[in-house]
């Protein structure tokens, strides 16, 4: 079948979806998100359900369960791409016009079961399974599959704020901050990501501090998931809403330590979700942000993160002296008496590229552990790293259970010297130069690498169930047509998907 019937075939899918939804007669509570720049450019409306519909019953029976956390998640995604790199298809790179993989539609399927315990206010026990499957996905390895059910979470939970200001969590869990932009649980994917961690919380009515320690876990398909013993990070994050008034400041130090010893993807027997290079990064940010209403229909946020440390492309190569920057600023206005309290936002992104690969400096931004896929775009093309970007946001919601927003992304190499990388943060291409023959090295290309359309609709179907369903069209500048010039030319990519997400 041709790409564009697929693309019908995927679209005709979703208005049947749609239809279907708007025959619903109750309507859901939902969050309202004026006001919030992290979460009004980052699609306005979640896509998590409310708490689920096993924890609602049994403590409407009885106050036993009210100690209990007993439930589930069940979330299945379509998705159909064309011009898209998929691995293991030969010669497969993103936006080749032939001989790469012009048309790949599967479905994701993703079943939690978790349980849990909090017999007083001080103590908590929560221990979570997770199963991920793909069907009819070009991708092999496929770094969305994870079988047939494994440990995702398993932690304990120490302390109370309103009682002792010390807390303490030990256990395989999620580590987020911030909005995530370099630490998140990265829960679009079908994986997510948790880490074997330790984390202590010293928290007291004017701020919070937490201090942490783990390792990621790695998916290993039809194997028990472990973390990788060669990776850690750690690091300090401290948040204020008192220090400067209406804003909540955010200081942080995060490092992340590889060693040689550092699993690949797909090494052998390796797992599917490899770790890192060998490398010593050391990463220090300041980020603000308006607190909700107080500038009427204003908001703001900013972030300056800088890096040092050591590090080594692969095992075998030099170490060497790496010096990075990344910069957010993001502003937008709600207008909260206006049918569908409707808001416009502009943003800004800049990281660091290499200026010289062959010099004994490395200059490229470490994105860390980021949840990219709310900040650069649907299609997951782009992470941070050698990127300016420029973003232009809009959403609406026109009824009670649905948003639908409207961004546009711009994205420009910050050096042409340096590689256009993937949102997992891998370089497209090596590091000698392609002239026309592929993604690489190439100083006199132009920077421009196009330009992303993404239109998203959120549909609270109840307060357990959210169906969300999205279109995105990438088009290829400069950059990405001189890459490709001699394989073929270049081609715009599409995206289309439909979600639906179950709390049970």
């Amino acid at each position: 079948m041709q790409p564009l019937p697929r693309t019908l075939t995927a679209g005709a899918m979703l208005l049947a979806i749609a239809n279907a939804v708007y025959a619903q007669e109750k309507s859901p509570s939902t969050t309202d998100s004026t006001n919030s720049v992290a979460s009004a450019m980052s699609k306005s409306v979640s896509s998590s359900p409310g708490a689920g519909l096993m924890n609602d019953w049994l403590r409407s029976e009885s106050d036993f369960f009210k100690s209990w956390d007993i439930g589930g998640q069940f979330r299945a995604r379509e998705e159909h791409k064309e011009y898209f790199a998929a691995a293991g298809q030969a010669g497969a790179v993103d936006f080749r016009k032939v001989g790469g993989d012009p048309d790949n539609t599967y479905l994701l399927l993703r079943e939690r079961v978790h349980l849990g315990y909090q017999p007083c206010p001080w103590f908590t026990a929560f221990v979570e399974g997770q199963g991920s499957s793909s069907t009819g996905d070009d991708r092999n390895p496929n770094a969305e599959s994870d079988g047939p059910f494994d440990l995702r979470q398993a932690y304990v939970s120490l302390g109370d704020a309103k009682e002792f200001p010390l807390m303490a969590k030990v256990g395989r869990q999620e580590l987020s901050y911030g909005d995530e932009r370099f630490v998140g649980a990265f829960d679009w994917n079908n994986l997510g990501r948790v880490f074997d961690a330790a984390k202590v919380r010293f928290e007291t009515k004017d701020f919070s501090v937490d201090g942490f320690v783990g390792r990621v876990v790695l998916a290993d398909d039809n194997n028990f998931d472990t973390s990788n013993d060669y990776e850690y990070l750690s690091g300090v994050y401290a948040s204020t809403r008192t220090l400067i008034p209406q804003q909540e400041t955010q200081l942080y130090f995060l490092a992340r330590n590889a060693g040689t010893g550092s699993l690949t993807a797909n090494a052998g027997a390796a797992p599917q979700a490899g770790g890192a290079s060998p490398r010593d990064i050391y990463t220090l940010g300041l980020r603000v942000k308006s607190l909700p209403r107080q500038f009427g229909g204003w908001d703001y946020e900013a972030e300056i993160t800088g890096q040092f440390g050591r590090f080594k492309e692969t095992a075998a190569s030099v170490s060497l002296d790496h010096e990075a920057l990344a910069a957010h600023v993001a502003g937008g206005y709600t207008w909260t008496s206006a049918f569908g309290t409707p808001r416009l936002g502009l943003e800004y992104n800049y990281a660091s590229g290499d200026r010289d690969p062959n010099d004994n400096k490395h200059e490229t931004f470490d994105n860390l552990f980021p949840t990219n896929h709310k900040f650069y775009g649907y299609m997951d093309f782009v992470s941070l790293q050698n990127i300016h970007e420029a973003r232009a946001s809009s959403s609406l919601r026109p009824l009670k259970q649905l948003t639908v927003t409207l961004d546009y992304h711009a994205f420009w190499l910050a050096d042409t010297h340096d590689s256009f990388y993937t949102v997992a943060g891998a370089r497209r291409g090596g590091l000698a130069p392609t002239p026309a023959g592929g993604y690489g090295i190439n100083p006199n290309y132009g920077s421009y690498v196009g330009s992303e359309v993404d239109l998203i609709a959120t549909y609270a179907i109840q307060s357990h169930a959210i169906l969300q369903g999205g279109y995105g069209h990438f088009f290829v500048g400069d950059y990405v047509k001189g890459s490709l010039a001699g394989l073929g030319g270049a081609t715009d990519a599409n995206y289309l998907y439909a979600q639906f997400t179950f709390n049970f």
